[in-house]
């Protein structure tokens, strides 16, 4: 089967991956020129199944309402006139009930620990390497209410079979000893030992890389400008390559892995996906002082951040040693400008947490747009279009979501119903797995004027 995937981020990346091994002809599109250059360029690093608790639960409303209009808060609404927007928060209160969130919790484990066990498949089948480590992830709370409100969530999380394990400040602070100078502040933890972390860039450029060994063609530089569609059925994907030119990629099938632009997409051709952008921040810092440096990765529930580190040994033996900050989100629209305020938040807790760790005098900044579904459960699935298949809306769980996201994919792509028990868009299939055949690759058809 011939397939065009829209999108060479995470989730495009690992659906290429995946539909390949299967047999599949596989083409992947995107604007930018090389993979991984949006929002999975910079993110936070986990591979969290204990991030498991959906931004909608039934504390969100009071906090947004106390949040709104401070420039740093953690999760910050900028009300627009976008009626996507308005939309969008509506359904993410519906969202806030305690029986919705118990139900999302456990979609959003389920599809987790999937996706780690894929990942640590892949890596045991390629040695695909990426700055990753395996010492699990730690959630500290320095506020005792915050610390409280996380020990029904992790039970439920454990009842799924994540062991995020509520642990004491003592305990916190002998497995990640850089927490020490906070310890008369920690309230308590929670760690989970089979989480990792890892830099998914790297990760998405190593990936790109196998896929192209294996057949894979990537069209880079292509700007997506609308899905023709004849009925129930996508015929085209219509795009402009880098000299201007619009060019028509036919295929059988068509992945939609878009991220947060997904949703401009399919509207013109009737899907109204609930996926509206929520910008997250990162800062990246060079290690100045490795004994004031975290090792484990870490979770600060109550600023919304996460904290990873990436050490990449050197040809000349001097290992390049940074840590990973990222998180907070502003629903804003497109609007990707960085807010000096909401950086320096950021900057301002690393001091407080790790003080001396880092040269803040190096930061380097970054902004991404999340596809954000009201619920934090992605789509995953057939559209009501038969031949267009969607793999978005992961929020900011993409990196944790990939390659198990990818991999029920193409096997929902390919007839066969996949090892997940899971809430997938449109109809799952039923039958045995069956061979997918390999064909031509994608028909390419250049337009000389738009339609």
């Amino acid at each position: 089967m011939r397939v065009i995937v829209l999108g060479s981020g995470l989730l495009g990346v690992s659906s290429a991956w995946y539909l390949s091994q299967l047999g599949h002809e596989v083409t992947v599109i995107d604007r930018q020129t090389s993979p991984a250059a949006e929002t999975s360029h910079a993110n936070g690093g986990q591979i969290s199944v204990s991030h498991a608790e959906p931004w909608a639960n039934p504390s969100a409303p009071f906090k947004v309402l106390k949040w709104l209009g401070k420039e740093d808060a953690p999760l910050l609404f900028r009300l627009r006139a976008d009626t996507r927007q308005w939309a969008w928060g509506l359904q993410f209160l519906r969202e806030c009930t305690p029986a919705r969130t118990r139900h999302n919790i456990r979609q959003i484990v389920q599809l987790g620990s999937y996706s780690r066990d894929m990942l640590q498949q892949l890596r045991r089948d390629t040695g695909i390497n990426y700055d990753q480590r395996t010492q699990g992830i730690l959630h500290f709370y320095t506020s005792q209410q915050e610390f409280e409100g996380a020990l029904e969530p992790s039970r439920q999380m454990r009842e799924l079979g994540c062991e995020r394990r509520v642990i004491s400040a003592d305990e916190a602070v002998a497995i990640e000893p850089a927490l020490a100078t906070l310890r008369s502040q920690l309230a308590g933890a929670t760690y989970t030992a089979e989480d990792e972390s890892g830099d998914a860039r790297k990760f998405t450029l190593a990936l790109a890389q196998l896929c192209e060994a294996r057949g894979v063609r990537f069209l880079m530089g292509h700007h997506i400008t609308r899905l023709l569609k004849d009925g129930n059925q996508i015929t085209a994907v219509e795009a402009t390559d880098p000299q201007g030119r619009y060019l028509q990629l036919t295929a059988d099938s068509y992945v939609l892995a878009a991220g947060s632009f997904s949703a401009a997409l399919a509207e013109p051709i009737g899907l109204k996906l609930p996926i509206y952008p929520a910008k997250g921040y990162s800062v990246t810092l060079p290690v100045i002082d490795p004994t004031r440096a975290y090792q484990v990765s870490l979770t600060d529930d109550e600023f919304k951040l996460v904290f990873s580190r990436y050490t990449t040994p050197g040809s000349d033996g001097e290992a390049e040693d940074r840590l990973r900050i990222a998180g907070t989100a502003e629903f804003n629209g497109y609007d990707r400008q960085l807010n000096a305020a909401r950086c320096q938040a950021i900057v301002r807790r690393v001091q407080q947490l790790f003080p001396g760790a880092t040269d803040v005098k190096r930061a380097q900044f970054w902004s991404g747009l999340r596809p954000a579904t009201p619920s934090n459960v992605p789509l995953i699935g057939q559209s009501r279009i038969s031949n267009l298949f969607l793999n978005t809306g992961h929020g900011t769980l993409g990196w944790t979501h990939a390659c198990g996201s990818g991999k029920a994919l193409a096997d929902i792509v390919s007839g066969r119903r996949p090892e997940l028990d899971f809430a997938f868009q449109g109809a799952v299939p039923q039958r045995s797995p069956v061979a997918a055949g390999r064909v031509q690759a994608p028909v390419v058809n250049t337009v000389k004027t738009p339609v």
